[in-house]
């Protein structure tokens, strides 16, 4: 019972709603619009879990992103969309091995709870828009080889999906702004999909409880970021 008292206490009573929000939305959204793919319903409760955690910049949550990279690559696998199941697996699941790596290495003031918030440079700037658009270049061709359905939002959702996962490894605040350019694009993804298969709903419900967490994400790294630069 004390540790989950002080499990609990790690996190604002305003996380800990927003949390708790989103399980309870995914498990709504489960009960009525799937009922079978307990697949989906383990991964959404994962990726939330991971979302509350990245937002307080923990590295459970890169750890808890693999996790979810890997199964969230077999949904997508379901349902041809070939794309984010590249993505996935042969993308956001090895940088988030790395940014866990990244972040251990980088503790604020050695509390391995937090990770030190780390500023981009121009140059840098410059290099990563030109990286992401070669990444999003090369993906098309490779997407469209394989019939990806929904081409060009698929496409769209490897350009985020490169962008967020290179700044998390980095360390940057921005990783939780281009996760959550990515929850929209993934929205529509899974929008055109429920059109076919109304089970996917429940994918589309999860997304917006994760658009939410990465919106709270960004803006508290951007309150880390302050609170570390002001106390050294």
């Amino acid at each position: 019972m004390a540790r989950i008292k002080s499990a609990l206490s790690y996190f604002s009573k305003s996380e800990l709603v927003l949390w708790s929000s989103s399980i309870l939305l995914i498990f709504v959204s489960f009960a009525s619009f799937d009922r079978e793919n307990y697949l989906t319903l383990t991964a959404s409760v994962i990726g939330a879990t991971s979302l509350i955690f990245n937002a307080k910049g923990n590295p459970i949550g890169q750890a808890l992103m693999v996790v979810f990279s890997v199964l969230y690559g077999i949904i997508s696998y379901t349902f041809s969309y070939y794309g984010e199941m590249i993505t996935y697996l042969g993308m956001t699941a090895p940088m988030a091995v790395f940014a866990l790596i990244s972040w251990l290495r980088n503790p604020y003031n050695e509390n391995k709870s937090e990770v030190k918030v780390n500023s981009i440079k121009r140059a840098e700037v410059i290099f990563i828009l030109l990286l992401t658009a070669v990444v999003t270049f090369i993906f098309y061709f490779i997407l469209k080889h394989f019939h990806t359905a929904n081409l060009i939002p698929s496409t769209l959702s490897v350009t985020t999906s490169f962008l967020a996962v290179y700044l998390t490894f980095r360390r940057s605040a921005y990783f939780a702004l281009a996760y959550a350019a990515n929850d929209i694009i993934l929205i529509v993804l899974w929008i055109l999909a429920s059109l076919s298969d109304v089970s996917y709903i429940s994918v589309i419900i999860c997304f917006v409880a994760f658009l939410a967490n990465d919106i709270y994400g960004f803006i508290n790294w951007l309150k880390m970021k302050k609170r570390q630069q002001r106390n050294g």
